[in-house]
């Protein structure tokens, strides 16, 4: 579904991301492990548009997308969850979903029921303004206004960040819940313990290159990963 090469992205004279390559595969959730500056977010932003590539292509349902607007990405069916959340504080649950349909005119009530559905602490809150939500519905609404949109990928840039344990385990089961709908992932999160146990395959960045990959359950079993980020 998604084929990156050979990306290497700059800030500045700051080599950020430096030859990597990797790919996702339809139903999968892929993650991206690290610390923090590893290339992870940067990853996301090269796939989505925010950021441009010097090298390399980057490839969606076999169309290169390398220069593509990121307005024409979400048409297209690539979601991108940012970190921080972004959500529009100022705005009602129900407007923030709107914002997120906007770009399908065939958004159906239905479709909003649907995310009612999986979230019900939005249903319960959808006229009440974002800005006053709990960081963990706040996550929630960030991910259903890019799931009202149906995508074909999904991508989620850190959703346990800040949260409480109690929250990051219901974002977690969230995330296993779209896994076992068909919904392609891919994540990119600092709790690698979590991440690796959703994954179906996963990458570790490390200063903007791919470290190591493998299946979720290998680098979990790793040394090197258990002793890196899994204190071990």
């Amino acid at each position: 579904m998604l084929k990156a090469t050979d990306l290497n992205v700059y800030y500045g004279k700051i080599h950020a991301l430096k030859g990597i390559s990797f790919q996702v595969n339809e139903g999968e959730v892929v993650a991206l492990i690290g610390a923090n500056g590893a290339g992870k977010s940067t990853t996301l932003k090269t796939i989505s548009g925010m950021l441009r590539s010097r090298t390399g292509s980057i490839e969606f349902m076999g169309e290169n997308i390398s220069h593509t607007e990121s307005y024409k990405l979400v048409s297209k069916g690539l979601a991108h969850v940012p970190e921080g959340r972004r959500i529009f504080l100022q705005m009602t649950v129900m407007e923030n979903l709107e914002m997120g349909a906007y770009v399908n005119k065939k958004t159906s009530r239905a479709d909003y029921e649907d995310i009612f559905e999986r979230f019900p602490r939005l249903k319960e809150r959808r006229n009440q303004i974002a800005g006053t939500l709990s960081g963990g519905e706040q996550q929630m609404l960030a991910m259903g206004r890019a799931l009202i949109v149906h995508p074909k990928l999904l991508m989620l840039d850190e959703p346990s960040m800040g949260l409480a344990p109690i929250l990051v385990g219901q974002i977690f089961d969230i995330i296993k819940e779209l896994h076992k709908s068909g919904t392609t992932i891919l994540l990119v999160e600092q709790n690698a313990e979590m991440a690796l146990k959703v994954a179906d395959r996963a990458y570790v960045l490390e200063s903007g290159t791919i470290k190591l990959s493998g299946t979720g359950a290998e680098l979990a079993a790793s040394d090197e990963i258990k002793k890196a980020y899994l204190g071990g």
